[in-house]
């Protein structure tokens, strides 16, 4: 990276853990099932890359995602693997039953001890159908606080009844939050994921000063995990195109309502102004470039949120250029 200004920037990014989140993301022409085996494949790569974490999502019915069950995809990478963390980003706490979610982590935590992050979130169904097939209602009253105090109940030994299998100590509990979720990760005293636009805020520092604030009053360690896009490749127009196969499926989602399977980058590809607009903001919401370029926009990022830990969200649809990007970033963090 060069000369002195090159090593500190190395040094604070090294200074944090690496994860990464998969979201069994399908690509075109490919049945979901070859989603679910990539993803295994990417978690044993990280293993061998010396990630600290690797999560699943949790997404029902969305055509270019093929995992809707966190657990049962978590007990699969986890019998594949044999020291990384393994777990969620996160189970969607408001579509299930606190006591039905413990006793699935509780399981997962007693088969492979020291290894399950339960992370949990409060979105609900990507469209109306599905939120309706998950028996949610959008216009529900949010009841997610008083949810994961139950949830932390039954892992923790203190609930109405017990979640068995009874466990030796409690599996960590991360919340997945967007602004307004960081008061309720800090009054549970628990440690927060933050990612999305909230990153770019000029009011993050404050409000993740109050986050920490109040995990002190809980009795608890501020913990601060910040989630994003990050693709390395051999020159910024490279690491680019990586992204735009993602962007693409996010501009057809908020133009057309379904958001497709990934595909190769198509230079002619006819957008409308209107996801074009879409593309060009998913695509700089993106950490793209060469090592040196990426090394400088994570070290302010985590900088200004004196985060602990990155976990990268990225996806792309070339298989063997998202793998290779994972080695740079890893080589990166590890330097």
């Amino acid at each position: 990276m060069g000369g002195p200004a090159g090593r500190v920037v190395v040094v604070v990014v090294a200074q944090v853990k690496l994860s990464l989140l998969d979201r069994s993301r399908t690509r075109a022409g490919e049945p979901d099932a070859v989603a679910l085996r990539h993803t295994v494949e990417r978690a044993q790569h990280a293993e061998r890359l010396g990630y600290h974490r690797f999560w699943v999502a949790e997404h029902h019915a969305v055509p270019g995602i093929a995992s809707g069950s966190p657990p049962v995809l978590i007990a699969a990478i986890a019998a594949r693997t044999e020291r990384i963390r393994v777990g969620s980003g996160g189970v969607m706490l408001l579509n299930h039953q606190p006591l039905v979610v413990a006793e699935q982590f509780a399981m997962l935590e007693a088969l492979f001890p020291g290894r399950i992050d339960l992370g949990v979130g409060r979105s609900l169904g990507f469209t109306a159908p599905v939120r309706a097939a998950l028996r949610r209602d959008a216009d529900a009253p949010d009841t997610f606080a008083a949810d994961l105090d139950e949830l932390r109940s039954y892992l923790e030994g203190r609930g109405p009844v017990t979640a068995r299998p009874v466990l030796e100590r409690p599996v960590p509990v991360f919340v997945l939050a967007t602004g307004r979720g960081l008061a309720v990760a800090g009054d549970a005293g628990l440690p927060v994921v933050l990612g999305g636009p909230v990153l770019d805020s000029p009011d993050i520092a404050a409000a993740l000063d109050d986050y920490r604030a109040r995990v002190r009053a809980a009795g608890g360690r501020p913990y601060v995990v910040v989630s994003l896009d990050v693709l390395i490749a051999d020159s910024v127009a490279a690491a680019r195109e990586l992204a735009l196969p993602e962007a693409w499926a996010l501009a057809a989602a908020r133009t057309t309502g379904r958001f497709p399977a990934l595909e190769p980058v198509d230079p002619d590809r006819a957008l409308t102004p209107r996801q074009r607009a879409v593309v060009e903001d998913a695509v700089g919401r993106t950490v793209f470039g060469d090592e040196a370029g990426v090394a400088d926009e994570l070290a302010e990022l985590l900088h200004r949120t004196g985060a602990d830990e990155l976990l990268a969200s990225t996806s792309t649809f070339d298989l063997g250029a998202l793998h290779e990007s994972d080695a740079r970033l890893a080589r990166l963090l590890a330097a």
